[in-house]
């Protein structure tokens, strides 16, 4: 890895974040597959300590849950039992909590659509949060029990439940498209949440924010995740790149016109990043918080 320069490196990075699939920037950037492969993974790792330690104390009002389906060498219809006893195949979810003022990504977790990675999610939301909250999450059961045991009940805490038609109304698009949204429901929780707040656009506008810029979320395509940890470290990348880099154009016309990032609006940055900045990760030592 040594071998790169900084140059290359965030040559690299940027087409990765750019949506480019590994072998695309490859030939984008004339670099060995084995080696974007090797940066992308010792990045991410990267990225991730420094969201770990960064994103701590924040002072969200409102905060918006969603997840996302993705899969890692086939989906989970496919997965061979003899494969799976060595490999981590099938179906991956990424979880999302987002602060809908600033637009900053404060908790995610890839991991299984089950109780265990529901509630170490939540669990790390609520340790990254500085003061009381409104909570919005959609109509997934998992995340009652959740919520329960990380908040303890101290949150504003409503569900949004999306009613949906049939997808066989239109038949020749209905193995690719997902059902119609006819309506929704809001559930009261907990606490006493703002029903005008009640909503989880921003966090699913996010969603696909993720499906077009990582290549391995796209639909239909072959460039899914091989390996589970590829997906992680893709995953984390895009978060740091997201909170630090991108800019945001409801933000910036709040700041005046100023370029401005979720991280910037959430006060954990002054400017905004490039993809050299994330590059420098990689050389930074790690931050040791107080317990």
């Amino acid at each position: 890895m040594n071998k790169l320069s900084p140059e290359r490196r965030a040559a690299v990075i940027k087409a990765l974040i750019d949506g480019a699939s590994v072998r695309a920037a490859c030939r984008m950037t004339g670099t060995a597959k084995g080696t974007v492969t090797r940066l992308l993974v010792e990045l991410g790792d990267a990225c991730r300590r420094f969201h770990d330690e960064t994103v701590r104390n924040v002072a969200a009002q409102r905060v918006q849950c969603d997840e996302i389906w993705s899969f890692v060498g086939c989906k989970q219809k496919n997965v061979r039992p003899e494969r799976a006893q060595h490999e981590t195949l099938g179906d991956l979810w990424t979880w999302v909590g987002m602060d809908a003022e600033t637009k900053l990504a404060i908790a995610y977790r890839v991991g299984a659509r089950n109780p265990e990675t529901a509630g170490a999610f939540v669990r790390d939301l609520a340790a990254r949060l500085a003061n009381r909250i409104q909570l919005t999450t959609d109509g997934n059961n998992l995340y009652l029990e959740a919520v329960a045991g990380a908040f303890h009940y101290d949150v504003d805490y409503a569900m949004l439940v999306k009613l949906y038609g049939s997808a066989a109304e239109e038949v020749e698009t209905a193995r690719y498209s997902p059902p119609r949204c006819v309506g929704c429901r809001k559930h009261w929780i907990s606490g006493r949440p703002a029903e005008r707040h009640v909503s989880t656009s921003y966090v699913e506008r996010q969603n696909l924010t993720m499906r077009m810029q990582m290549r391995r979320f796209t639909r239909l395509t072959n460039a899914f995740s091989k390996k589970a940890d590829n997906h992680a470290a893709a995953v984390a990348l895009h978060f740091l790149h997201y909170n630090f880099c991108r800019v945001h154009q409801t933000l910036t016309k709040r700041n005046g016109g100023i370029h401005c990032t979720p991280a910037m609006a959430a006060g954990l940055t002054t400017y905004v990043w490039t993809a050299a900045d994330i590059v420098a990760l990689l050389d930074r030592p790690t931050l040791r918080l107080a317990s």
